[in-house]
């Protein structure tokens, strides 16, 4: 004779047949919104009965030289290990320590996903005790608070909801331990961060390198709103990320992002950096003494990388450059003094005349340029506010790319045409 457990499951089985035999599209329309209400919750409730048997089923498993009953069930039902899984974590949860969540699954009050959250967020609660200064039996009782108080909610909230309250349980039910949780919380974050953070570069052979970091989420914070402070702003009307060096094609974010971190490390003040070697740390290129007026050529930086003699004559305008210039025979005539920047004061007396770059049609406003010296510093221009105009970085690197010719027009804005 079957047991009565089995006899009952057969009866659903029964039902399930009958319900099966009947055609739902005749319902009306009020009849198919509380039928999607009911199989919801029937759906819910089944889960819930077959969670709370994988709990007490291991001599299942043992039996059949299984690992856990998860696995015996996804090789005899071809369910996903993940579903199986799933299953089990929450009837053994709710059998060995959320009983009160496990009666409000059985009864339908939750449903299955509202119950995974649930668990995990009691999971988490049930770990933070170890980091706090409490006994066991005061944890104990805060844990019994918090299922008590997710089950209520889970009346009101959906599973998405439920999580954002389960991370924030404590508050709630015991304020005081909060905070020395929280506390706890971000300096051991800290300190793992630190642990972990590393940075590699490594030449590819094509002119780029790619570089590689983990840092602290903080410091990439901070990493990412001063990049964002490089690219160009989207303006109404504006194709803000497409790029005349690319025929008009839309430029990725990304790519403007790689840009925007060339820029920014061409803008830090070495004076403000640490000693490096005995010195300020500063940008040591050798180069011609031709190719340095001329804009032609080649030029070598300190690590033995080569880069064109009309990029070194573009960093003149915002690096702290120390050109080593070499005249026949490669004999150094003069490793001269770093260039003088211009300073924040005709900066802003660059910004109040010119309000945005300078190249023509381009609308970037003065806070986002860079300032540019008409007559190369390297060919004797001065830096002052009649050799200097405001250039975005983008128009910056074009101004100093021989693939395209620029002329000053009447107004004093610069206007580009690619060489043919």
């Amino acid at each position: 004779m079957a047991h009565p457990y089995l006899a009952e499951v057969g009866c659903v089985s029964e039902f399930l047949d009958k319900l099966a035999a009947r055609d739902p599209v005749f319902l009306s329309l009020t009849e198919k919104r509380q039928a999607l209400l009911m199989m919801a919750q029937v759906c819910s409730r089944a889960q819930a009965l077959r969670a709370r048997v994988i709990a007490c089923a291991e001599d299942v498993a043992d039996a059949d030289g299984h690992r856990d009953v998860a696995s015996w069930l996804t090789h005899r039902t071809h369910e996903s290990s993940a579903t199986t899984r799933r299953a089990q974590r929450l009837g053994v949860a709710c059998e060995q320590h959320f009983h009160h969540l496990g009666a409000a699954l059985l009864r339908g009050a939750v449903s299955v996903d509202q119950g995974h959250v649930i668990v995990a967020a009691l999971d988490d609660l049930a770990h933070a005790g170890a980091l706090v200064d409490a006994t066991a039996p005061q944890w104990a009782e805060v844990l019994d608070r918090a299922e008590t108080h997710l089950v209520e909610q889970a009346a009101e909230f959906g599973p998405r909801a439920l999580h954002r309250l389960g991370e924030r349980i404590l508050e709630v039910v015991a304020p005081r331990w909060a905070e020395q949780l929280e506390e706890r919380r971000l300096r051991d974050a800290e300190r793992h961060a630190r642990r972990r953070t590393w940075l590699r570069t490594q030449r590819l052979g094509d002119g780029t390198a790619l570089v590689k970091a983990r840092v602290p989420e903080a410091t990439a914070l901070r990493l990412a709103t001063a990049l964002e402070a490089f690219t160009n702003p989207r303006r109404a009307g504006d194709d803000a990320g497409s790029d005349p060096a690319d025929d008009g094609r839309r430029v990725p974010y990304e790519r403007r992002l790689g840009e925007a971190f060339c820029s920014l490390l061409e803008a830090l003040d070495p004076a403000r950096l640490p000693l490096h070697g005995g010195d300020a740390t500063t940008l040591v290129i050798t180069i011609d003494l031709t190719s340095l007026i001329e804009g032609l050529g080649s030029a070598t930086l300190a690590d033995g990388s080569r880069i064109t003699a009309g990029d070194a004559r573009r960093l003149a305008c915002t690096a702290n450059l120390v050109p080593a210039v070499l005249g026949t025979r490669s004999v150094p005539l003069d490793l001269g003094h770093a260039t003088r920047l211009f300073s924040p004061g005709q900066r802003k007396a660059l910004a109040i005349r010119d309000r945005e770059c300078r190249a023509d049609g381009c609308t970037i406003p003065a806070t986002w340029c860079e300032a540019h010296h008409l007559r190369p510093w390297a060919s004797g221009g001065r830096t002052d506010l009649a050799n200097g105009l405001l250039l975005c970085a983008h128009h910056h690197h074009l101004v100093h790319d021989e693939r395209y010719l620029h002329q000053r027009m009447p107004n004093g804005d610069i206007r580009f045409a690619r060489r043919t």
